[in-house]
């Protein structure tokens, strides 16, 4: 057995997808899935104007380990305007508007590939693409890390009551943006979400501990079968170097 580390790359079929928007934009992306998933988590990475792209170390990390470990698929990609290692998606930010469309089309592709129990996962910006834009009806469940609510609107968090999709908000202790009291005050207006306070969590979740306190949650969500997930592996466990 070997100990899972900050840079294992585990087990899964990855591929480079390409997603098309009902606005005509081209968005790269990338899906990597185990032989048999049994539940899907479409990824809105963070703020690209602030260096938020598919590669956001918690969204790259699901990639590299929930397909072996808790037969998860993960999609990921750059919402419109977005750079990565992957490519640049066509288009350009438009405040968590238009991003709803390249979301629409991530959902579009997963089920088209008939991925199972599609959940969607936004990370701060995502999160607020998420509460803006997305339809509900056939998703599974939806969760929230970090979510500043910079674009959206009390109005529009009222949307979410009644839903009857499960969604849950993981609110590091130590947010610079969102931390916990002030998190609850501004979802009152969203009574169904589930706020989950993370002690001494920060916005970025920095650190192999909260890499794995959030890949954690996601599965006992998601997957639950499959939680705790192990701290270690016994088989291939490939090494990601960025400076390759």
């Amino acid at each position: 057995m070997t100990l899972i580390s900050p840079n294992s790359v585990l087990p899964a079929t990855r591929e480079p997808i390409t997603l098309e928007t009902q606005d005509s934009l081209t968005l790269v992306g990338e899906l990597a899935t185990p032989e048999h998933p049994e539940a899907t988590v479409i990824c809105v990475h963070p703020l690209p104007t602030q260096g938020g792209m598919m590669d956001s170390h918690i969204l790259r990390k699901m990639s590299w380990r929930l397909p072996a470990l808790a037969h998860i698929a993960v999609l990921r990609f750059n919402t419109r305007g977005t750079h990565s290692a992957m490519g640049t998606s066509e288009g350009s930010f438009d405040e968590s508007r238009g991003e709803g469309l390249d979301l629409a089309a991530a959902i579009e592709f997963a089920r088209g590939r008939e991925l199972p129990n599609i959940w969607i996962l936004g990370w701060s910006f995502g999160t607020d693409v998420i509460l803006r834009n997305l339809d509900p009806d056939g998703i599974d469940g939806v969760i929230l890390l970090s979510p500043p609510l910079r674009f959206t609107t009390a109005q529009e968090l009222l949307r979410w009551n009644g839903t009857g999709i499960p969604v849950h908000a993981l609110i590091p202790e130590r947010d610079d943006y969102l931390p916990p009291e002030a998190a609850s005050l501004r979802f009152s207006h969203a009574r169904d979400v589930v706020i989950e306070p993370v002690a001494q969590a920060k916005h970025l979740w920095v650190g192999e501990k909260f890499v794995y306190l959030v890949l954690n949650r996601i599965t006992e969500l998601v997957s639950p079968k499959f939680a705790p997930l192990p701290r270690d592996w016994n088989g291939p466990n490939q090494r990601w170097n960025d400076l390759a």
